[in-house]
């Protein structure tokens, strides 16, 4: 974040340095009930209510004067969360769209979108690319029942066809025929609904969503005129959160070097604008009432113009509040004006408990008013310049706090964030300032827009610069447990030593500690980078007697699942590894539990856009839990057949298999040979991947015109001895990966199958002995850091 002015943080000697604590406790009461509260039914939240309103009673007659009225604050506002989540939880149970989800029935809905639809990535799918999926959450109008419509309320979540609902914005009505789905639990939406078709009855929106979809449209439009590709991406993410053009190596940098919150809308964006109109205000002459006016009307104009959606909405709260405290610098109120407002947005809308972009605005917002205020005027004190102080507090505050949230999502804590936004900081806010302007005048004027977008220009190359450097640095982030465990570590170490950097006797141990990191770990990761090895093409994952692989597309942090082993854990453990973030599609060969057991460890993981399986659909218990898993996700399944490819950047899919009487099995016992039979094109060669193939279909296989010749060799059935040393010979791979189990009890792999691989010159590579095992393009693979050579 970047402050319109801090001055009076550090003017005046002990001046505001109290913190006003009395809301906090109410804040940190009502999210935790919230929390619990979207997870809970009517009658546990019915009761909670009761017993927080009896207890607010009792304490404001019978407690200590001294804590009376904040006991009584605390749990008078625990009563109304617990209150309004009861009635909201009540309303959901009963509502008849709920009752329909629960039958898995269907049903026609009339909507008005109070979202833009939002692409879910997919594979290219022979030559186009079908069944992509946006989601758009929308506000339900009415439900068709026999030849009548009901008016209903409620909130719905749209699984829908980009195709035809992805120029939509918000305000579009439109009526639709869908699956009726259940919703995920904490959320406050009544239903999830996937709909196949067009929308039907569409109906515009108002005028002033449709004017804020013109001006962005108009801003995507000038930038691709005047920048390059990346920057072009860049700018529309900087000022209004548009991240549709940005490059995935762009995003990856940002991420890695700690910026990605900069193609975010938060309360940075709106104290930028609000707070530039501040200055100019008063600049001029403008009084303060006049001057706080006019930056109120500016943060509402730019809520419309980035859309009313509750990300923004939460934005402008936290916006607000910064702006506030960065205009009047008054630490002491702010932080009772965050609390409310974290009470407020809570109370209108419970979801937000669970979401982590509304944890990070708040911890930033907390970072900026409350820590950094204090830090700068500590360093102040000690003879640092008032701008070179505030320029050093603010990015480390905001750092800090976000940084245990943000490894609790990213499972990666960045080495080099703080600098990073040390050094973007002074080109952040001109170039959304430029980026507004130029925004607001393109439908008016093309030419002026594109010559504010040129003075942008430097600022974004800027960015980019120190984005892409930052990135490149040897261990620019660190891997750290993620989810709630790692980051309440994260947050307990962050805290231990904000509490020994102030006594000096501890200082220089904390100060040790980090050149200790630097100096010797640094060296150490540069020399031996450790897992993943970079340029990895395929990773066969440990996951015990089972298959799961990874295939890179060639876009960071997004990888192809081909099966994913017998439990979620492993297959969870090697994508964190691994780094993936982002599943377009998962292929179950076939349908046995030592294939499709992790599934839920990739939904869990990553973000899936869909499930490819075979003509076979045994054992239905199976197949039924994958349907249940893919519907809960918002991804959908994709039938595949020999012949269709799926390509992507720097991968192609081939389904060769299965052909012949294995393609029209129709029993559970022959699942193996009905497996889906895949040769990937990669960086690193030609790589086969057999499923369990057993005799029956490499006979099959063999029999066809499919080239079977590769240079890697998924061994089939995890080398068991029905394999064919016809089928073997004819694959003729350098390298036979062999994904199986330590010590399982089927004897796998067979003696004769490994014997067999060696014997034709290949190297056999086994996960009960190498554990994941990567292989790179060109002459060398990588097993575990343990180059194995072969030759070309």
């Amino acid at each position: 974040m970047t402050p319109v002015s801090t001055a009076s943080w550090v003017s005046g000697p002990g001046r505001e340095r109290i913190l006003d604590l009395r809301l906090a406790p109410a804040a940190v009461a009502v999210w935790a009930t919230t929390v619990v509260g979207v997870h809970s039914g009517s009658g546990p939240l019915a009761v909670v209510a009761s017993v927080a309103a009896l207890a607010a009673a009792i304490v404001a007659v019978t407690g200590p004067k001294r804590w009376r009225i904040i006991g009584t604050t605390v749990f008078a506002l625990v009563a109304v969360a617990a209150a309004g989540l009861g009635i909201r939880a009540h309303y959901v149970e009963q509502h008849p769209l709920h009752e329909v989800a629960q039958r898995g029935g269907a049903a026609t809905v009339h909507v008005e979108l109070s979202d833009r639809p939002r692409q879910l990535s997919g594979p290219s799918y022979g030559g186009r690319r079908p069944g992509q999926t946006a989601l758009v959450r929308a506000d339900l109008l009415s439900l068709s029942s026999g030849a009548r419509d009901v008016r209903l309320g409620g909130e719905v979540l749209l699984l829908v066809p980009t195709e035809h609902w992805g120029e939509l914005i918000i305000g579009n009505r439109a009526t639709t025929t869908a699956k009726v789905l259940p919703s995920r639990s904490g959320d406050t939406v009544v239903a999830v609904l996937r709909a196949s078709g067009a929308p039907r009855e569409l109906g515009e929106p108002t005028a002033v969503p449709r004017a804020a979809e013109n001006l962005r449209a108009g801003l995507r439009q000038a930038s691709v005129a005047v920048l390059g590709e990346r920057a072009a991406g860049l700018l529309p993410g900087l000022v209004v959160g548009d991240t549709s053009l940005i490059p995935a190596r762009v995003v990856e940098e940002f991420r890695t070097a700690g910026l990605a919150h900069l193609t975010a809308v938060s309360g940075a964006n709106l104290a930028i604008v609000s707070g530039a109109v501040l200055l100019l205000l008063r600049g001029i002459g403008a009084g303060p009432v006049l001057a706080a006016f006019g930056a109120g009307v500016a943060l509402a104009g730019f809520v419309v113009l980035a859309g009313p959606e509750p990300s923004v909405q939460r934005a402008a709260a936290m916006g607000a509040i910064a702006l506030y405290a960065l205009a009047a610098g008054r630490p002491r109120a702010a932080l009772p004006a965050l609390s409310a407002a974290v009470i407020g947005l809570l109370l209108w809308e419970p979801e937000l408990a669970t979401s982590a972009g509304f944890a990070l605005s708040v911890a930033a917002t907390a970072g900026l008013v409350v820590l950094a205020p204090q830090w700068a005027a500590a360093l102040h004190r000690r003879g640092v310049p008032i701008g070179l102080a505030e320029a050093l507090a603010v990015p480390t505050a905001a750092h800090l706090v976000t940084a245990p949230i943000v490894a609790a999502i990213s499972g990666e804590v960045s080495a080099v964030a703080i600098i990073a936004n040390l050094l973007v900081g002074p080109v952040v806010a001109p170039a959304t300032v430029f980026g507004v302007m130029a925004t607001v005048v393109a439908p008016v004027w093309e030419g002026g827009a594109q010559f504010l977008i040129v003075l942008a220009m430097p600022e974004l190359q800027w960015l980019l610069g120190v984005a892409s450097t930052a990135a490149s640095v040897p261990g620019a982030s660190w891997e750290w447990p993620s989810g709630v465990g790692g980051g309440l570590a994260l947050a307990g170490l962050v805290f231990v030593a904000a509490v020994m950097l102030r006594w000096p006797r501890f200082r220089w141990t904390v100060v040790a500690l980090v050149l200790v990191a630097v100096v010797v770990m640094l060296p150490v990761r540069t020399i031996a980078p450790g897992w993943p090895p970079a340029e990895w093409s395929v990773v066969a994952c440990d996951v015990g007697q089972g298959d799961g692989l990874v295939l890179a597309t060639g876009t960071p942090g997004e990888a192809v699942v081909v099966d994913t082993g017998p439990a979620p854990e492993p297959m969870r453990d090697c994508l964190h590894r691994l780094g993936v973030k982002s599943v377009p599609l998962v292929v179950l060969t076939h349908l046995h539990a030592d294939h499709v057991g992790g599934l839920s460890g990739v939904f869990e993981h990553a973000a899936v856009a869909a499930v490819g399986v075979g003509p076979l659909r045994e054992p239905r218990w199976a197949m039924t839990e994958v349907d249940r898993e893919v519907a809960a996700t918002g991804a959908h399944v994709l039938d595949l057949t020999a012949g269709h490819r799926m390509r992507w950047n720097a991968l192609t899919l081939d389904v060769i298999g299965p052909v012949g009487a294995a393609a029209r099995s129709a029993g559970e016992e022959e699942a193996n040979d009905s497996s889906l039979v895949l040769m990937a094109t990669t960086p690193a060669g030609r790589i086969l991947l057999t499923g369990d193939v057993e005799l029956p279909a490499q006979s099959s296989l063999l029999s066809s015109t499919v080239d079977l010749r590769a240079d890697v060799l998924k061994v089939p059935h995890h080398g068991s001895r029905y394999t064919s040393p016809d089928f073997l010979e004819a694959v003729g791979a350098r390298i036979g990966l062999v994904s199986v189990g330590d010590d399982n009890s089927y004897g796998h792999p067979s003696p004769i199958v490994t014997g067999a691989l060696t014997r034709s010159g290949s190297r056999v590579l086994r996960t009960d002995q190498e554990g994941d095992i990567a292989i790179l393009p060109g002459p060398r693979h990588v097993s575990r850091g343990d180059p194995i050579r072969a030759e070309d």
